[in-house]
């Protein structure tokens, strides 16, 4: 199989130039970090199918380079690509879990949930020296403000002391992302991320160490991964997962063509078919942005898939929804040193 393109950046709408490099002669695409020193952390999210309103993302841009991802165009706002910049151009932001001490000590804070993270995977590589996702969860313990975590990397399992201590005094939601069972599959469309047998095995650590963990199949492509979505659920359930979760394929802006040149270029017999299955649940579009349709699309095929999913949940005793936040009692408190003050 392939390796992705070293360089393949869909043009930016918000760059005043725009380079073509003539076969052969692209640069290499070497990672690259930039640091951000932001004022703020929280990220507030208002679209009425995302299943929480704050967020923190220690990093933008995502070295797994997932073709898939929704969160691609963010990285235009940078003047940055939607392709391979969006790979190995990666802003870290080192003033993270200060920041959200600050925020927790405003006045204004409730003690709302708070997910990680809301654009890219928390826990990528770079967490493994940057310890910013840690550092941010051990001031949601200190606070006792719940947390959710998503993510598919096993680097997940470096910080269960710390998760225990959080879900000891507050809610804590962890879901691991496996969309394919098969390996090939899997490679093909999410190059730089561990095997699915491997995220299965943080599942079952995660669920070892007596925490609450979760499975999402995101995204169900159609016409490559859907078929393989009953055999993740079971092997998930079987590691210790209680919880399930899927959303559909979502191609906005450049993250279509990203996704059908790595399709083309790596599963080229697969193509034509997944695209085509892809415009069958989209209305005959390749996307539709509309919510409460963006993630699980619509028609008779899009209705299959969620029948699929929301049966062997079913079957295997898999919650497929959280508790309301409403019947959540309110754990946050002020820092024990902030109140030592007074």
């Amino acid at each position: 199989m392939k390796p992705p393109l070293a360089v393949a950046n869909p043009p930016n709408p918000w760059a005043t130039t725009d380079v073509e490099y003539l076969d052969g002669e692209a640069p290499s695409a070497p990672l690259t970090v930039y640091e951000d020193r932001t004022r703020a952390i929280l990220s507030h999210n208002d679209s009425p199918d995302v299943g929480f309103s704050w967020s923190v993302n220690p990093y933008r841009g995502c070295f797994h380079a997932c073709a898939y991802c929704y969160a691609r165009p963010t990285h235009e706002y940078l003047s940055f690509g939607a392709g391979t910049d969006f790979e190995r151009r990666i802003v870290v932001k080192p003033d993270a879990p200060e920041l959200l001490r600050e925020a927790f000590d405003a006045p204004t804070w409730k003690g709302e949930l708070v997910a990680f993270s809301g654009v890219t995977d928390c826990y990528q590589p770079l967490e493994a020296s940057y310890r910013l996702t840690r550092g941010c969860l051990e001031v949601c313990a200190e606070y006792r403000n719940p947390a959710s975590v998503i993510s598919k990397a096993p680097l997940v399992e470096r910080d269960l002391d710390v998760m225990q201590e959080l879900a000891r005094v507050a809610r804590l939601s962890i879901a691991v992302s496996v969309p394919f069972r098969n390996e090939a599959h899997a490679r093909a469309i999410e190059p730089f991320v561990t095997t699915p047998a491997r995220r299965l095995r943080t599942i079952e650590r995660i669920a070892r160490a007596g925490l609450d963990v979760g499975v999402m199949v995101a995204p169900v492509i159609p016409g490559l991964n859907d078929g393989e979505m009953p055999e993740v659920l079971r092997a998930a359930a079987g590691a210790g997962a209680t919880h399930a979760g899927m959303v559909l394929l979502r191609l906005p802006g450049p993250v279509k063509e990203v996704f059908e040149a790595r399709l083309r270029d790596a599963l080229p017999l697969r193509a034509d078919r997944v695209l085509r299955r892809v415009r069958e649940t989209r209305g005959g579009k390749a996307y539709d942005a509309r919510f409460e349709v963006r993630g699980c699309g619509e028609g008779p095929y899009a209705a299959a898939i969620r029948t699929l999913f929301e049966q062997t949940c079913a079957k295997l005793g898999l919650r497929t929804t959280l508790e309301p936040d409403a019947e959540t009692p309110a754990t946050f408190r002020r820092s024990r040193g902030q109140m030592a003050l007074f």
